[in-house]
């Protein structure tokens, strides 16, 4: 049942989004490069990095749109503080044809595991290897050096058009923030930094294996 109301908020999101700007759709910004790609500060929301350059699906990963055709793809900071320390994260094969909403990577911790959803369609062009060595790159810099997959998007312009951006992606992380926080025992939920500051990493450390399988699911909508 949450689930489907997830989903339903997000429809909901998309609905408006489309609304408000159908008659000035602009594509991302191409970039060149990552290397000469312009630094931009994330927005703060609830305690979450929500850079504003990114879209994002409701699953908490991000695409970021570098060319035409190419989009890098990754988990964003709400999902690498909410997975708290990552073992080990196995990610598709180059070459494999991912569907936007499903299974794209599997992350690993203490011996129980997680799926995340693409936020895009495609096939995987490249990964990452330097997190499939260290998970933690994912969790420290989750925009930056530990994005996880490339992908080569047919349908590019599309696929982001279905995703959140602006003023809807910080709606969508303040309710993100909400939900979890009313997920935590009432003396856990003081971590989620209601008072403007920087949620901490891992606020479920501390929660049965059981209730963290069922909150990552939750949220990451798998």
């Amino acid at each position: 049942m949450v689930v489907i109301l997830v989903l339903l908020t997000f429809g909901l999101f998309l609905g408006i989004d489309y609304v408000r700007s159908r008659k000035q759709i602009q594509e991302q910004p191409v970039l060149a490069t990552r290397e000469t790609a312009p630094r931009i500060v994330p927005a703060l929301v609830a305690g979450f990095q929500v850079p504003e350059n990114l879209r994002y699906h409701a699953g908490h990963t991000w695409a970021l749109s570098e060319s035409r055709d190419l989009v890098r793809v990754g988990l964003d900071d709400f999902a690498s503080k909410l997975v708290g320390k990552m073992e080990s994260i196995a990610l598709p094969q180059r070459g494999r044809w991912i569907r936007q909403g499903q299974k794209i990577w599997t992350i690993f911790r203490d011996g129980k595991s997680v799926d995340m959803v693409s936020p895009i369609e495609g096939t995987v062009s490249d990964i990452n290897e330097a997190v499939m060595k260290n998970p933690e790159l994912a969790k420290k810099d989750p925009y930056g050096e530990g994005w996880l997959v490339t992908v080569q998007a047919p349908d590019t312009k599309t696929n982001l058009r279905n995703l959140l951006g602006g003023m809807l992606a910080r709606v969508w992380m303040e309710e993100s923030a909400a939900r979890l926080r009313s997920r935590l025992p009432m003396a856990m939920a003081p971590v989620m930094a209601q008072d403007g500051g920087v949620a901490v990493d891992d606020p479920t450390e501390n929660l049965p294996d059981q209730d963290w399988a069922e909150i990552t699911k939750e949220f990451f909508l798998s």
